[in-house]
């Protein structure tokens, strides 16, 4: 079946080491539901799923949700002056390329980042950029001219990089493939969050326009730049990392945690250092390739809105405030949507199809800015189904490709890769949407559809590509012969594991 590690029945040694000794009876009855590994004494599987969520899955939540506001809080603030204050108003390529300088470090550092953060481990890693791109985005609203901002915005993508592939990587070692998307799309839907509560949090901060001798503008970085470095502090003590290395758990609790994942995905390799050779190795792999495109191909459509959407509805002649109040439904709508369709898929074990769904939804709403200009109303309803169908599929595309690479080596790699790659669509969304194209940016419109199509396609060849390794592996005979250790340098390449479809 796809999806699954194919292991032997369990006898009287569970994965890692876990004897059935150890177990009470509660425990002995007491077994995860698909691979029959004994739960800890004193307490449930459920009981435990439920206390890893809440000391994994809040924590990225916020983290994430903090780095996208202070990203793309830029939208927010060119509606209030930005571009008059630092003297570049009129020019119709200067704000695109201060939202491009951002990519650069992001797309270059993604790789290293991860192997760093596997190195110093995520309580570390992630803290210390967190208190960085939160002390850049207060910067931020300090800059007196333009070359001061694309400064700070270098330097935020310095800081950010490692924010979501770190995230994801974290995520992916902590839950099972049958039980990871409804995580994934929760921490994912910290960016819809953000889009929310940045338009609302903008439209108040916008009201303190001149206060103290600052524009609303400057307020509005140096507010969330302070919360973000505050958050930062905490979770600088506070903030988990892989289960090998967390304190509340007990001894037996962590070996059950870590039997149920390698016997779903194959041993992980924890203590193995990540070398410049795995990341060759990785990429040599046609199947991770696509996971860059399957990435890319939403980024464009994802950041166009996220950048351009106050920029679109203001287009639409309402008022500064009005446009950020405006803002906020496609993102609330979009959170819930994907939620739907992240349950959905775990309940069906499934990914394909939940990802293809959301990207046609994604198709008809540019396909109806494309062709409706004296509708507002509709073209209104054109940017809900965007931003419902791109911030759908993307959580279900990480998801399904990270959670199909095993191993910490080819992981971390991978997972870096995808989002790395992918970024390069940050790039490309930046200079979608000009000025002198508004207010029907038919270019924008139509350069997000083809990359829409682009993730279709690829999406399509990765499905096609893992099936056939399947059954090409269903096929071959069970013992390969190998080590464990030389099934753990394959990772999911090891002729065991079963990809999930």
């Amino acid at each position: 079946m796809f999806g699954r590690l194919k292991s032997p029945p369990v006898k009287e040694e569970f994965a890692e080491g876990v004897p059935v000794g150890q177990a009470s009876e509660a425990g002995l009855a007491n077994f995860d539901d698909d691979v029959r590994v004994p739960c800890p004494p004193h307490t449930t599987a459920r009981r435990l799923q439920a206390r890893i969520d809440c000391r994994i899955v809040p924590f990225l939540i916020v983290l994430y949700l903090l780095a996208f506001l202070d990203r793309v809080n830029i939208a927010n603030a060119r509606s209030f002056g930005l571009e008059a204050d630092l003297g570049i108003l009129g020019d119709g390529v200067k704000y695109n390329t201060a939202l491009t300088i951002f990519f650069v470090p992001y797309i270059v550092l993604e790789i290293p980042s991860n192997m760093l953060l596997k190195h110093f481990s995520p309580r570390i890693w992630l803290s210390v950029c967190c208190l960085g791109f939160g002390l850049v985005s207060v910067c931020q609203g300090l800059v007196q001219n333009y070359a001061g901002l694309l400064v700070t915005r270098f330097f935020l993508g310095v800081f950010e990089c490692g924010m979501f592939p770190g995230c994801f990587y974290m995520l992916s070692m902590w839950y099972k493939r049958s039980e990871a998307q409804k995580r994934y799309s929760l921490f994912f839907g910290s960016t819809s969050l953000a889009g929310a509560f940045g338009g609302l949090l903008a439209s108040a901060i916008g009201k303190m326009d001149y206060m103290r001798g600052y524009r609303g503008w400057r307020w509005l970085f140096i507010l969330e730049g302070s919360l973000t470095f505050a958050v930062g502090l905490v979770f600088l003590f506070t903030f988990p990392s892989f289960p090998e290395q967390v304190t509340w758990l007990s001894d037996e609790e962590r070996e059950y945690v870590m039997a149920r994942l390698q016997a779903d995905q194959g041993r992980n390799a924890a203590e193995r250092k990540i070398r410049f050779t795995d990341v060759v190795a990785v990429l040599r792999d046609f199947k991770v390739l696509l996971g860059g495109f399957m990435y890319l191909g939403l980024i464009v459509p994802a950041y166009s809105f996220a950048f351009f959407a106050p920029t679109i509805i203001q287009g639409y002649h309402y008022s500064p405030i009005e446009t950020q109040l405006r803002s906020v439904p496609p993102w609330a709508v979009a959170f819930s949507f994907a939620m739907i369709v992240a349950v959905l898929s775990d309940f069906a074990r499934h990914r394909f199809l939940f990802a293809m769904g959301p990207i046609c939804l994604a198709i008809s709403g540019f396909a109806v800015l494309l062709n409706v200009h004296d509708n507002l109303q509709v073209q209104y309803a054109a940017l809900f189904l965007i931003c419902m169908g791109c911030y759908s599929a993307m959580p279900v595309i990480v998801c399904w490709f990270n959670m199909n690479l095993g191993g910490h080596h080819r992981r971390a790699i991978g997972t870096a890769w995808q989002v790395g790659f992918g970024n390069i669509g940050g790039i490309v969304a930046t200079y979608s949407f000009l000025t002198t194209d508004a207010p029907l940016f038919k270019k924008g419109y139509a350069i997000c559809t083809s990359f829409v199509c682009l993730s279709a396609a690829s999406c399509i060849l990765y499905a096609w590509a893992i099936t056939r390794e399947n059954r090409k592996r269903s096929k071959a005979a069970h013992d390969v012969g190998l080590t464990e250790y030389e099934k753990t340098e394959l990772g999911d390449l090891n002729p065991e594991f079963r990809y999930m479809l």
